[in-house]
């Protein structure tokens, strides 16, 4: 995206304010006017008084008092439209920084686990907070300080020739000197400053990674090596910054010298034409005054315009990431399901990550309402995977996925995971309360609700002795508490969603044996008239499942219940074979 069509496009955000933003252009406008009107006024005070001896006294003070009056009103009205710029700008773009921020953040968790995989979290974090901040900067700054100072150059400027078109030019001379320099160091840095943001970005994303991993960096003494390796992406930021503030250095430098020569040009040429009878001394004064205010705003321009080239790779990432599509995109018009009965069919499935192998093939299954299904197999033979293109976390290459007869592509993603509770391997919680971790899934639930699907999941019990009950902060994921009452409250969250459709991902493997016991009579309970699917390794826990189907390489080898398979010797049977020695439950 070029320079240009970026700050287009910041503007273009602007859009549900555009009436706020015209009457701000208008506005600027105005001071524009007002502010090429006060040296054309000075201009013509002193004139009167150059030629007062030619005049009565009450002439003079008749022409005198007319301007100073007209000087006022101007100096007024200026302040006026100030005051009504300044407001307006800082209430527009703080409202619009917000606004972007949650269309930002709104977007991004609607984006597919495809998308989330592959960036960090921190990067996702300091491309909103970078972006949104930058979008306030250019909207404020632009609005507030420097469209009259456009405008100005664009409009008002070219009126000076009408005034003395040789002290004009001096001043258009000027503006061109700027305008191609700045020119000339934008091409020179962009890609640089462009370089620096992506280091930026790894800085954030490196140092979100280890203080999310803080205990695996202190436990294995990596407190020296993260930091050193912070620090050397902190050198190759300095090493790609330089040479950009070099360069705008440099145009800082260029810019106050055409500034002092353009003043020093103005006054000798006006000298010599006022000497030729060309120009006279109110002329001089207002050209050197239109110098004076034109030098300070456009050294103003410069360090707006260098700050726009420093925030465009940071604004050119927040926009990259709000134009990623989601791969798993909802039709218009999709269905909006009710609760449904919960008939589950996988039909000649198959499934490959992109650029991958193939991860699922010809997977071919029907879970009739209220039966359980056990998924088994090695890790990476595709259970897994299978589950998640029943969410829609991702769609099928091949084949479809159907629930109650629909197509998971025609149904909205909300109605179709409202039907689905999933209790995941690893507790997934926020850093929030117990309550509102709990809530999660049916914020409307009541305490008496609440109450009950914690006691069936074994979890009442550990809540009541925390500090504040029910309102204790787990700390970021749940690192207050222990991985078996982290499980239960993952349990007890699927067991409050009542949803007809459930997935249980190892939901019993940080619990011990007695806890494991009392909890797996709750899933059984649970499980009574939904779907439910079983990801399981320890084979112990699929044995009542009304069929099990064995994945190996993303097919499924072999199906039916534990005494079948076990008594088939084929593949379910070597790893009962293989898991007996470690536990004797699960031929038990």
């Amino acid at each position: 995206m070029s320079f240009v069509t970026l700050y287009r496009r910041v503007l273009g955000l602007l859009a549900p304010d555009r009436f706020v933003a015209i009457g701000l252009g208008l506005a600027n406008v105005a001071l524009a006017g007002l502010l090429f009107m006060e040296p054309v006024l000075f201009g013509r005070v002193v004139d009167v008084l150059s030629h007062a001896q030619g005049m009565t006294r009450s002439a003079v003070w008749d022409q005198a008092l007319t301007l100073l009056a007209l000087w006022g009103a101007v100096g007024l009205s200026g302040i006026g439209a100030n005051v009504a710029v300044s407001l307006l700008a800082d209430r527009m773009a703080h409202r619009n920084r917000l606004a972007a921020m949650h269309r930002f953040f709104e977007h991004v968790i609607a984006l597919p686990l495809s998308f989330h995989g592959d960036v960090q979290s921190g990067r996702l974090m300091k491309v909103m907070l970078v972006g949104s901040d930058n979008l306030f900067g250019v909207w404020l700054t632009f609005f507030r300080d420097h469209m009259s100072t456009f405008i100005a150059m664009l409009v008002l400027l070219p009126l000076t020739l009408a005034m003395n078109w040789r002290l004009a030019l001096l001043l258009i001379g000027l503006v061109v000197v700027f305008s191609v320099v700045t020119g000339l160091v934008i091409q020179r840095t962009e890609a640089a400053q462009g370089q620096v943001e992506r280091f930026q970005s790894r800085l954030a994303g490196n140092a979100q990674d280890a203080l999310s991993n803080v205990m695996v960096v202190q436990s294995f003494s990596r407190l020296g090596s993260e930091a050193r390796m912070f620090g050397d992406i902190v050198r190759q930021v300095l090493d790609h910054q330089f040479p950009v503030l070099n360069w705008w250095a440099v145009v800082a430098v260029l810019t106050r010298a055409s500034s002092t020569l353009t003043t020093i040009a103005i006054f000798v040429l006006g000298t010599v034409l006022h000497l030729n009878g060309r120009a006279t001394v109110g002329e001089i004064v207002s050209f050197m005054g239109f110098a004076t205010l034109l030098i300070g705003k456009l050294e103003g321009a410069v360090a707006f315009v260098s700050r726009l080239v420093f925030q465009a790779p940071a604004i050119q990432e927040f926009f990259e990431v709000m134009d990623a599509r989601s791969t798993v995109p909802e039709k218009p018009g999709a269905l909006a399901l009710g609760r449904v009965q919960g008939l589950v069919t996988f039909e000649r499935v198959g499934f490959a990550y992109p650029g991958g192998n193939r991860i699922l093939d010809q997977v071919d299954f029907v879970a009739q309402p209220g039966r359980t299904l056990a998924l088994v197999g090695q890790t990476g033979a595709g259970k897994s995977t299978a589950m998640a293109l029943l969410q829609r976390l991702w769609d099928p290459v091949e084949g479809r996925v159907t629930l109650d007869g629909h197509d998971l592509r025609d149904i909205t993603l909300d109605s179709l995971r409202q039907n689905i509770g999933v209790v995941f391997q690893e507790s997934m919680l926020f850093n929030r309360t117990i309550r509102d971790n709990l809530l999660v899934g049916r914020p409307e639930a009541t305490q008496e609700e609440l109450e009950t699907a914690c006691r069936m999941a074994e979890a009442h019990d550990f809540i009541i002795r925390q500090p504040h009950g029910y309102d204790t902060l787990v700390g970021e994921r749940g690192i207050s508490l222990s991985g078996g009452q982290r499980q239960r409250l993952a349990i007890a969250r699927a067991l409050l969603k009542d949803p007809p459709v459930l997935i249980l991902g190892e939901a019993t493997s940080a619990l011990d044996a007695a806890t494991e016991a009392r909890v797996q009579r709750a899933l059984k309970a649970l499980m009574v008239g939904r779907t439910t699917f079983i990801i399981a390794h320890r084979l112990s826990t699929v044995r009542d499942a009304d069929e099990i189907m064995v994945f190996e390489s993303g097919r499924i080898v072999e199906r039916g219940s534990f005494d079948t398979l076990v008594r088939q010797g084929g593949r379910f049977a070597e790893l009962v074979r293989t898991q007996l020695a470690a536990d004797p439950a699960v031929a038990a």
